[in-house]
């Protein structure tokens, strides 16, 4: 059962790194934006931001938009190709279970999160020196219950979309919005009143703000990463179900 998991796991890695909206929403988009929008608001701390500068608050919060464009773009699209061409029926008719190929993408995309992730805050380091999380076992524990997590719902997208187009266009449709308004955009402190109403109900400002609460030394936000695993459970669960009923 591993070995079948860990060669399918290889597979779609060499896969998924070879698609271009993965590489461009993973690995450059949130870098580029993360560098500009800390060299555009400067290096002062204030109080919107927090009291820590620009680039400290958003280098948190971009590593929620290393995990949110993975989840909800690249995974899904990957996932309904699968399906449009009939690759997940003939895996299942030559003794792939369904689940090992969903458990499989599961994992390539926690690891493809890790390096993207690594890789931004290499870079805001590098170019604005930014302070490292305070309290990193807690940092670490939100990250991976909010990439397995966001992951989950992107699988859970890509095997209810028909088509690849779809799935690309209801991912695209959910992830600027979300990008805009998670705190990844302006913070919140500044936007208005409904759109602090509208924040605070989408799913990456949860992740958002279950990654910067350790960053800044508050530690794990039990709240935050509660509605994360409540996320990781509905979805799965919506997940298994699917594939049971589509078998």
């Amino acid at each position: 059962m591993m070995r079948a998991v860990s060669r399918m796991t290889w597979v779609e890695l060499k896969l998924l790194v070879r698609e271009p909206f993965t590489l461009l929403f993973v690995f450059v988009f949130p870098i580029v934006v993360l560098l500009v929008l800390s060299g555009v608001f400067g290096a002062e701390a204030e109080e919107e931001w927090g009291g820590t500068t620009p680039a400290n608050y958003y280098v948190a919060a971009y590593i929620g938009t290393v995990i949110a464009a993975l989840a909800l773009i690249s995974v899904p699209v990957h996932l309904a190709t699968y399906r449009e061409r009939g690759i997940l029926r003939r895996l299942t008719a030559s003794s792939v279970a369904g689940w090992t190929v969903l458990l499989s993408q599961l994992i390539v995309g926690v690891v493809l999160a890790t390096v993207g992730s690594i890789a931004l805050i290499v870079a805001a380091f590098l170019i604005y020196d930014v302070e490292l999380p305070v309290a990193i076992p807690a940092m670490i524990l939100a990250f991976f219950i909010g990439a397995i997590s966001f992951i989950t719902l992107g699988l859970l997208l890509g095997i209810l979309m028909p088509t690849a187009r779809s799935a690309q266009a209801i991912g695209l449709g959910l992830f600027f919005p979300m990008w805009m308004l998670s705190g990844t955009g302006p913070p919140p402190e500044v936007m208005t009143d409904t759109m602090q109403s509208i924040s605070s109900l989408l799913p990456m400002t949860r992740l958002v703000s279950a990654l910067q609460e350790p960053w800044f030394g508050s530690g794990l936000d039990y709240f935050e990463t509660t509605i994360l695993l409540g996320f990781m459970f509905v979805a799965g669960a919506a997940v298994l179900w699917r594939v049971r009923t589509s078998a």
